[in-house]
């Protein structure tokens, strides 16, 4: 099996790729724009694994994309390539309109020309996964739960640009016949995660001894998802999921925002003591982000009784993993920290 991952450089698309390759036989070709959010320390694990290849190259670059199918020859292209961060939408639309929309219709153009020079039974085994997220949906009440049936009512420009790329697929499948298969995810955390979300912000600024940022009064709910758990289910779709089906992956691990930042403090305060105090005394209640959604929460019964996924990691264990990880692996951080990207606060109208 020949598996195409964009995005492969990222905080998810990385996550896949190790698993692929530590716990399957199949042939990677990891396909990223390395932006700033890209990062090869992250591919480090399986670098010099044979089945492994890495390629420099713009999602939005249709004869790159072209070239790329051409010469690799996949079974399977996961597309995980996105701009991703709301607070980064808000300040730069333009960016997440190019790479969500444009560089996801590129994508489609570029597979449909393949999938259609395939041979007869390569074509019939051929999948164009798409990897979206729960913030298509808009935002929950205090109840309920987004199924895959869900209405979509994106509040962001970032989930107003994912709704439209998930929208475009539907269409190259309905239109084109194009073999595709939409996942939906719930917020991921854990290890190789970029600084600039809120699980490895609270973590490293509290490292740093810097404020802990929480938007508003920190009321705000997500379902959390191991990234681990999230790669297992993706490799699963792509080789038992039904095309045309799209299917809603969480970790039904729904806490508050203020509730996650006090676990993050007191896993600190047992696993690296400061002495000056509780790392919760480090908390700062900040402005709120612009439309900011109350509260998500995944459905996950479909790939759960369909596929017979299931998370391996209940939130308290995987945010330790997480804490100790970033613990363990000051260079990796680092390096971001120093350059990339200092904690600044970001999404702000003023």
């Amino acid at each position: 099996m020949n598996v195409l991952i964009t995005g492969g450089a990222g905080f998810i698309g990385s996550a896949v790729a190790r698993r692929l390759i530590d716990d399957t036989d199949a042939r990677l070709l990891v396909y990223d724009k390395l932006t700033y959010a890209g990062n090869l320390d992250s591919l480090a694990p399986i670098a010099q694994d044979a089945r492994y290849a890495f390629r420099r190259a713009d999602i939005c670059d249709a004869a790159a994309v072209a070239a790329a199918l051409a010469d690799f020859q996949p079974d399977i292209v996961m597309h995980l390539a996105a701009e991703s961060h709301v607070d980064r939408s808000i300040d730069g639309p333009a960016a997440f309109v190019e790479t969500n929309l444009v560089g996801t219709f590129t994508m489609l153009e570029a597979a449909l020309a393949y999938w259609r020079a395939l041979p007869e039974a390569k074509a019939r085994s051929f999948r164009f996964m798409h990897i979206s997220t729960d913030e298509v949906f808009g935002a929950l009440g205090p109840t309920g739960l987004f199924r895959e049936d869900t209405p979509y009512a994106p509040n962001s420009p970032y989930s107003a640009s994912k709704a439209g790329s998930d929208h475009l697929v539907r269409a190259w499948r309905e239109t084109y016949g194009l073999p595709t298969i939409v996942t939906n995810c719930s917020n991921n955390y854990g290890p190789y995660h970029f600084p600039e979300k809120l699980i490895p912000l609270t973590i490293l600024n509290a490292i740093e001894g810097k404020p802990l940022p929480v938007y508003g009064r920190g009321e705000n709910i997500r379902d959390w998802l191991y990234v681990e758990d999230h790669a297992a289910a993706l490799i699963l779709v792509a080789r038992t999921g039904v095309v045309g089906e799209s299917y809603n992956v969480g970790g039904r691990n729904e806490k508050r925002n203020i509730d996650v930042v006090h676990a993050i403090c007191d896993i600190l305060d047992e696993l690296r003591p400061d002495a000056h105090g509780s790392y919760r005394r480090l908390i700062a209640f900040v402005e709120d982000r612009p439309g900011h959604d109350l509260r998500y929460a995944i459905d996950c019964s479909k790939i759960e009784r369909e596929l017979g996924w299931r998370p391996q990691q209940t939130f308290e264990t995987g945010l330790r993993q997480t804490v100790q990880w970033y613990l363990d692996h000051p260079a990796w951080w680092q390096a971001i920290r120093s350059g990339k990207y200092r904690g600044e606060r970001l999404g702000r109208l003023a």
